[in-house]
């Protein structure tokens, strides 16, 4: 077990420090650049549809797919997890603050990458053997790469979320949440797992319906309340705020001359966290998110690729910024503390010992939004592999998964967790490589077809 940890350990940081850096930045550039930078131009059109529909919610979920809202808030329920407190405080700890810096810039470039997925997981979306709409990479791969090679990557791409979200992605959550419940309460971590498990299964068992609805109406509620929470900290620091934001835009060339920041902190270890813990936050390119965006009910496939757009922005722009303002303004880094603990920490000195409760409150909304949107895409390559048929089993071994990684922090599996994460960037990029001009096509569709007869759009 040992040796075997030790080589994922290994594959582990070859893909966050070279391979993911290579082909999100990489691509990120490639499509920005193709689609002219469709995340400046189109940044006003995705505001406005995703706060249109926040207040103006149309459409319910049923067979034929969610509403644009639901169908991003259960991309949001995914993307801003524990990487949102946990994640950052552990970039900030090893790379500095100028890790923000570079969590910014990995966050821009993904906004292009994720508007290519949101694009193409509705443009090659199918109606399933149970008669609901369905869709994600694994269909865009196969029109990417016709034949044997198009449907063995889409198979590898599919067990490699299945494991990394479905099972083990949902464990390390159920974990954060029954131990963050227990330093907060003193309640056993097998209480908070039976009860995180069986609450879960209750939504799984309510299917896209139960899924868009809790969704669409815990995302809106957790990220005011983290938002609140957060500015409230803020505020009152705000004497640090020129302090904070001199220490990124500084700490991301010359981490070393950024007075009480990380010890030891380099540029490149800045570039590498921040991009990394960046892109596993918003994860854009990862091909997690299109199984949500290729649901929605929309006019065009772009329409879903600008909401898409939205959620990036909003996963790290806003509530993954909130954190680090947190963690800067309260300058706790030099502690030692790392990860949640952290995050803990820059509350508490406001806070005091209600730190720990906000905390755990707030990791049990992100964790749990967490689980039920890996469930729902999990489930999309479960019926892909084996039909509408297995649903029922897999959604009870995730439960099972759930209830057992409340139990212990197995470092085996956390560390598959992230490889099998990393790995499957692989064939869900290079699909989208392959079909860049397609996206550029129905974004050229868009502009120039679409809008002039629907202007309200």
């Amino acid at each position: 077990m040992g040796a075997l940890n030790n080589l994922v350990v290994t594959i582990n940081g070859y893909m966050s420090d070279y391979v993911l850096i290579i082909l999100l930045v990489g691509g990120g550039i490639w499509f920005t650049i193709n689609l002219g930078f469709v995340q400046v131009k189109g940044f006003g059109t995705a505001m406005k549809k995703t706060f249109g529909g926040l207040l103006h919610r149309k459409g319910d979920a049923d067979a034929s797919g969610m509403s644009s809202f639901q169908a991003l808030a259960t991309a949001i329920a995914a993307q801003v997890g524990t990487g949102n407190i946990a994640g950052v405080a552990t970039a900030l700890a090893v790379g500095g603050p100028g890790a923000i810096f570079w969590m910014w810039i990995a966050a821009f470039l993904g906004m292009a990458t994720i508007f290519c997925e949101a694009t193409l997981a509705q443009k090659y979306k199918v109606t399933g053997d149970d008669g609901q709409v369905t869709g994600g990479p694994v269909y865009y791969i196969k029109a990417a790469f016709e034949g044997p090679v198009g449907k063995t990557l889409a198979a590898i791409f599919s067990v490699l979320i299945i494991f990394a979200l479905g099972f083990m992605g949902n464990a390390v959550q159920s974990n954060s949440i029954a131990s963050s419940f227990n330093t907060a309460f003193g309640i056993p971590v097998y209480i908070t797992g039976a009860i995180v498990a069986m609450i879960a299964l209750w939504i799984f068992a309510g299917g896209m319906t139960r899924i868009a609805k809790i969704t669409e109406n815990v995302v809106p509620f957790m990220a005011i309340l983290y938002i609140i929470g957060s500015l409230i900290v803020i505020v009152l620091n705000a004497k640090n705020i020129p302090y904070a934001i001199q220490s990124i835009f500084v700490g991301a060339f010359s981490p070393s001359a950024v007075v009480g920041g990380a010890a030891g902190a380099t540029m490149k270890l800045a570039i590498s966290k921040g991009v990394a813990r960046g892109l596993f936050s918003n994860e854009a390119g990862m091909g997690s998110t299109p199984h949500a965006h290729a649901v929605a009910k929309v006019d065009h496939p772009c329409q879903q690729g600008f909401v898409a757009m939205a959620g990036v922005f909003i996963d790290t722009f806003i509530v993954l910024d909130m954190t680090a303002l947190v963690i800067i303004t309260s300058k706790v880094i030099p502690s030692g503390e790392t990860g949640a603990a952290l995050s803990q920490l820059a509350f508490s000195t406001k806070f005091g010992s209600f730190g720990n409760v906000f905390i755990a409150v707030c990791m049990f909304f992100f964790a749990f939004s967490t689980i039920v949107g890996w469930y729902f895409f999990g489930q999309a390559n479960v019926k892909y592999l084996f039909g509408a048929k297995a649903v029922k089993p897999y959604a009870l071994i995730v439960a099972i998964c759930v209830f057992l990684g409340s139990l212990a922090e197995v470092e085996l599996v956390w560390n598959m967790a992230d490889m099998f994460n990393s790995l499957m960037v692989i064939p869900n990029i290079l699909a989208i490589l392959f079909l860049t001009k397609k996206v550029k096509q129905l974004l050229h569709e868009y502009n120039h077809d679409f809008l002039p007869k629907h202007p309200e759009e």
